[in-house]
């Protein structure tokens, strides 16, 4: 059975890398990876269904261990698919579609403490009853699904355990994608140097020869990161633009006089009121 399961599993993890990598759209990619999930799993039934397990322990094992693994895949990408595809327009509403979503995650997890315990504590003393088909006692926490599904490929509490694996993964996805969001309204809210690329060079070239970070022991490199970041800006190779600006024949410090002019100008404006 583990030599079956591994090669089943090795198989699907390729072949879902590979879709990640063929197909550009995330619904199309993510309907692909589902068929390729069933298709593990018919498979994985079918030599259940042929082959059997050794003894009872072998059977937990695979209930409890290497099932939900492939099941938990299976519930993740489809998740995901109905997030996207349910998702509204605008950042605000999505922000909230999002966290709404994260919510349903933590009622499941309120509603499923004590097997949450269980499982987490890797406890085993009631794996009779969870893990072994047939075994099922309707006072340990059964979900309705257990009594749809097929009792020859499924025990009481294996579609729990692949739900918790599932929710995990879930809860990471969403949580990255308010991140981003959340990145993206920082972003868009920061300050963003509209004067040109020559002119910022020109001011970090300033600061740099006049020592003013970290007593002129800052490399010219991390000043320039530094100011990309905070102003939303890519400079390229700033050096070069550094040498066009030595190399200039006529008011080399063309944007730090009209700093020092529009300073000035303001300073007296003040004075006048």
């Amino acid at each position: 059975m583990d030599k079956f399961y591994n090669e089943t599993y090795r198989k699907l993890e390729t072949a879902i890398q590979e879709q990640e990598i063929e197909i550009d759209n995330p619904i199309k990619r993510i309907e692909a990876i589902i068929q390729l999930i069933i298709k593990s799993l018919s498979d994985l039934k079918e030599f259940v269904l042929k082959n059997d397990f050794k003894d009872m322990e072998a059977e937990i094992y695979f209930f409890k261990y290497q099932k939900p693994v492939i099941v938990s895949k299976l519930i993740y990408y489809n998740a995901i698919y109905k997030i996207e595809t349910r998702k509204p327009y605008g950042a605000k509403r999505i922000r909230k579609y999002f966290t709404k979503e994260l919510k349903k995650l933590k009622r499941f997890f309120d509603n499923n403490l004590d097997f949450y315990k269980y499982y987490r504590s890797n406890n085993s003393f009631v794996d009779e009853k969870f893990f072994v088909r047939g075994k099922h006692d309707i006072r340990l926490w059964l979900d309705s699904f257990y009594f749809e599904a097929d009792h020859r490929f499924s025990t009481s509490h294996d579609y729990k355990v692949a739900k918790i694996i599932a929710n995990d993964l879930i809860q990471v996805y969403l949580e990255d994608r308010l991140n981003n969001l959340n990145l993206k309204k920082v972003s868009e809210n920061s300050l963003k140097w509209t004067a040109s690329k020559t002119a910022l060079t020109e001011l970090i070239y300033a600061l740099y020869s006049h020592g003013v970070f970290n007593n002129g022991n800052t490399d010219i490199k991390l000043i320039a990161k530094a100011f990309e970041d905070a102003f939303n800006i890519e400079l390229g190779d700033f050096y070069h633009t550094f040498m066009e600006l030595k190399a200039r024949k006529i008011n080399r410090t063309k944007f730090l006089d009209s700093l020092c002019e529009a300073l000035i100008k303001k300073m007296d404006e003040k004075d006048e009121k």
